[in-house]
């Protein structure tokens, strides 16, 4: 019956993470002490402040359908956010609340982009990227980066890779899987080049903005000249400790914030009631609530940087934001290791799995085929044993 499948989901890749996730669980129903390095989620619980919301909003009966767009008290404690956090003045109409940040990014390119689009990603890019603008049977075209450049794209590169098709780019910062954060020097050089382009709209993925280790992200909407032709993404899943509670939201021109709601209404209408009502709480709360959370995740960055930097054949730079290093690791292909040759960065993911019980994830489903990503998202304990087995492993 698989031959009846339509060529939309056939087309579609396997997220890495999530495979590479459930991977870790399979070995580790069989006995296997996995170390997964694999999800980028924190391992922190959801602070007291916003359960008790939560708890409350049971406890006064919301349990009915949600607007689609969202609640109208949410909406504007986001616009609040927006305006504290990263000077952008958007209005509840300009707000759409989805059921996650995946969910908002996927109607995004549900509305604007049309089959034979161009989508532009600067790699390395979140895996789910491609594969969304792939559903929206648009092309998506790669623009390389090196660790030697941070992860980080030239304007030249970004000129170079616009063609008459080209219909959106997507930017992420601090970005996933890289950590890397374009300050706002960077961002300003490219909305430079994008000023010569009307027709191409930014989507800006900010969802790591809290998680950050030095200058505080600069949005892109921020840039007068592209507010209106971008749009802001973020969530509570990261900064929040809220992975499970699936709420994501966008700040937008009016006229895409309306298409998003016309497109959710008939995918899954309004996010989780009681998901909302502490999403209220938590957007409303300044930074600072959850800073003991990214003093943490510095402290492990540095960890597991000292750590693997006393493995030969890792090379690595200092993310600024998120919770992932990116080391490259192509000093390893053409090697071979417990009579296992390596050929790619998915042979190298494998190895370390199979022979040191560390899940990581490939470079090559983030658009960096000589690089691996971990996330440090983990206790101190077990990122200094999954280095530990990884170095036995490798020597």
């Amino acid at each position: 019956m698989s031959k009846a499948l339509s060529n939309r989901i056939n087309s579609l890749p396997v997220s890495q993470t999530l495979a590479m996730a459930a991977k870790a669980r399979e070995l580790k129903k069989q006995g296997k002490d996995i170390i997964s390095l694999s999800l980028g989620e924190p391992d922190f619980n959801t602070p007291d402040f916003i359960k008790d919301a939560a708890i409350e909003a049971i406890n006064q009966n919301y349990n009915s359908y949600t607007p689609v767009d969202g609640y109208l008290e949410l909406k504007e404690a986001i616009c609040t956010k927006f305006k504290r956090d990263n000077n952008l003045v958007y209005k509840p109409n300009q707000i759409v609340v989805s059921t996650g940040a995946k969910q908002s990014i996927a109607n995004i390119a549900q509305v604007l982009l049309n089959p034979g689009d161009e989508v532009l990603l600067p790699a390395p890019y979140w895996v789910s990227y491609s594969a969304i603008a792939t559903l929206c049977e648009a092309k998506f075209i790669e623009i390389p980066s090196s660790i030697d450049a941070d992860f980080k794209i030239t304007p030249e590169q970004l000129e170079a890779a616009i063609t008459p098709k080209t219909k959106m780019v997507f930017f992420n910062s601090p970005n996933n899987p890289s950590g890397s954060i374009y300050s706002e020097k960077e961002y300003k050089a490219l909305a430079k080049v994008l000023g010569n382009h009307p027709q191409i709209f930014i989507l800006s993925d900010e969802i790591y903005e809290h998680i950050n280790y030095g200058d505080k992200p600069f949005s892109f909407a921020a840039i007068e000249s592209m507010y209106d032709r971008t749009i802001t993404v973020n969530g509570l899943a990261k900064a929040f400790a809220m992975t499970g509670w699936r709420i994501g939201y966008i700040g937008a021109p009016d006229w895409i914030a309306k298409a998003c709601t016309k497109m959710q209404g008939q995918i899954t209408s309004g996010a989780n009631c009681i998901a909302q009502r502490a999403a209220i709480t938590a957007v409303s709360a300044t930074p600072d609530k959850v800073q003991y959370m990214v003093d943490e995740f510095k402290s492990r960055r540095d960890i597991v940087l000292n750590l693997l930097g006393k493995i030969d054949g890792f090379k690595l730079n200092i993310p600024e934001g998120a919770f992932y290093v990116f080391p490259d690791i192509s000093a390893f292909f053409g090697k071979t290791i417990r009579n296992k040759e390596i050929k790619n960065a998915n042979d190298f993911s494998m190895l370390l799995l199979e022979e040191a019980n560390v899940a990581t994830v490939t470079g090559e489903a983030f658009g960096a085929p000589k690089c691996i990503r971990m996330s440090y998202a983990a206790s101190e304990l077990q990122l200094r044993e999954a280095v530990k087995r990884i170095k036995e492993v490798l020597s």
